[in-house]
């Protein structure tokens, strides 16, 4: 009986989603070529992007552990057991997440990304292409390439987030519906840096300082910060125009935050970058007869404040 040959899939886009579909598809048999148009972030000093820090369900543990990673992911991550609400009037309210063996995990997003990359690089059926931008594909024929690459391929796997090249093709197809939506929020990170070399709030906690329409919250790191995180209307964003001002605003909407930031840290850092928008994807189909599949934020985009993102996206992964 003459032997099946190996069917190919191209994955465009080496994120989390990329990542992990090319571990999956090598265990499954699938030769793999990941294509991804940044340079390989496991050598670059600083990663630019989206940096809002993770927090890792069981159900994302759970993707891990079926192509074995669950234990090293775990490792370098930090558990929080229960939100810490901060009131305005500074009260400390935990609220757990479940039983006591119900928890999260707080897990760097780079860190997990290089993981997932390193692991699918050693597997003898994937092949990693940095610096490779999509140009062009026939979603018919499963063929994809730019001005110097041409690849044919049986599958092509759009893993190339909300903003995704290979949707951009799909959407030109008769009868495919999408749609995205700017939502009035952007998102902007800080920092609380360690105190005396220990964590500056209690580890084990995400910590939530909600305000209504707007919102604040705080995961911890491996080196003892925190990375917070203020979601806020941008015409709020927009009001704050000096280090006064924003300073003036923790005072009155985050008082026992500004200590922790430090006041001088918090006016510098408040303008170093622009505050970055939150857009939410709808589309369908997902797919082109047997040719081409999106998945991920290419698919399905969402707000972080559903907590399900990366979650959603590893248990699809299966």
């Amino acid at each position: 009986m003459e032997k099946q040959a190996q069917k190919s899939v191209a994955v465009v886009g080496g994120g989390l989603v990329g990542a992990m579909n090319a571990c999956y598809l090598s265990s499954r048999g699938f030769k793999v070529d990941l294509y991804e148009a940044r340079a390989d972030i496991r050598t670059m000093e600083v990663v630019r992007g989206r940096s809002i820090n993770l927090a890792l369900s069981c159900r994302g543990r759970e993707a891990l552990k079926k192509v074995g990673l669950e234990d090293q992911v775990v490792e370098d991550g930090i558990p929080m057991y229960a939100r810490m609400i901060h009131d305005l009037n500074g009260t400390l309210r935990p609220i757990p997440y479940g039983k006591s063996d119900q928890y999260i995990m707080s897990v760097d997003r780079r860190k997990l990304n290089e993981t997932l990359l390193t692991a699918a690089e050693k597997r003898p059926d994937v092949t990693l292409h940095f610096q490779h931008k999509l140009m062009s594909c026939d979603l018919e024929k499963g063929r994809n390439g730019g001005e110097d690459v041409e690849v044919r391929t049986d599958l092509i796997m759009g893993n190339d987030g909300a903003y995704s090249a290979i949707r951009k093709h799909m959407v030109k197809r008769p009868r495919f519906n999408y749609s995205q939506e700017y939502i009035p929020h952007g998102y902007m990170e800080l920092t609380v840096p360690p105190h005396n070399g220990e964590f500056a709030m209690a580890v084990n906690y995400l910590h939530i300082w909600p305000r209504n329409e707007y919102m604040m919250i705080a995961l911890p790191n491996q080196d003892k910060s925190f990375t917070l995180t203020l979601f806020m209307p941008f015409d709020m964003f927009d009001q704050l125009k000096t280090g006064d001002d924003v300073l003036q605003f923790f005072l009155e909407k985050f008082p026992d935050s500004v200590p922790l930031i430090g006041e001088e840290s918090l006016k510098e850092t408040y303008f170093r970058l622009p505050p970055l928008p939150l857009v939410s994807v709808k589309c369908s189909p997902y797919h082109v007869s047997d040719k081409a599949v999106i998945m991920g934020d290419a698919a399905h985009a969402m707000v972080p404040f559903y907590g399900q993102g990366m979650n959603c996206v590893s248990t699809n992964a299966r």
